[in-house]
């Protein structure tokens, strides 16, 4: 009887190790894809009902235009973070983890801002990117946004046993969420 006990703990062991690897392998690709702008690959990652109202290809170019358009380019700064995982939540046949990050970015205006503009910017920077620490630099005619981003990793019936995410600093991912998953949104946002 023990050996059967130490083997199933094993097994269960072994499982969650596997997992977590592949969540570990899957949060990187997530980050370098929108780090790199790859896009379809962010789209392979994202959770696979986001698309339902919109679509997967509308998706896309929404992402390409959140980067790039003719009002500025948006740049993650750096090529490498170190994400933060919290313990393993199981809800409703879901598995979630919560993955946070130190994940500054630029914001490269195409046209040269006044002082009255970079100050209506800056407010707008600060709601979109939910953070205080907008720096406004005339010289670059950037903004340095230093903020915390959030993902959601979930493995459910939606994804095939695999880890699919939400990216909580796309404004419509976050309230697909919120929608989608209430209870575990209210204890995120208690965090």
């Amino acid at each position: 009887m023990k050996k059967i006990t130490i083997l199933l703990i094993l097994i269960s062991l072994n499982s969650f190790c596997q997992s977590k690897e592949s969540l570990q392998a899957s949060t990187k690709k997530l980050y370098d894809s929108n780090y790199l702008m790859e896009f379809e690959t962010l789209a392979d990652l994202t959770y696979p009902k986001v698309f339902e109202e919109i679509g997967r290809e509308a998706f896309i170019e929404k992402m390409d235009l959140d980067y790039q358009n003719e009002e500025y380019r948006l740049r993650l700064q750096l090529p490498n973070v170190t994400f933060q995982y919290s313990e393993l939540k199981k809800s409703g046949g879901k598995s979630f983890y919560i993955i946070t990050f130190k994940n500054p970015v630029r914001y490269f205006f195409e046209e040269k801002l006044t002082t009255e503009q970079a100050a209506e910017k800056k407010k707008q920077l600060q709601e979109i990117n939910q953070t205080q620490d907008v720096t406004f630099e005339p010289a670059r005619n950037s903004f340095n946004v230093k903020k915390t981003t959030t993902y959601v990793a979930i493995s459910d019936e939606n994804t095939s046993g695999e880890w699919k995410f939400f990216n909580f600093d796309d404004k419509e991912q976050r309230e697909f969420f919120e929608k989608e998953f209430p209870s575990l949104f209210q204890e995120l946002k208690s965090k």
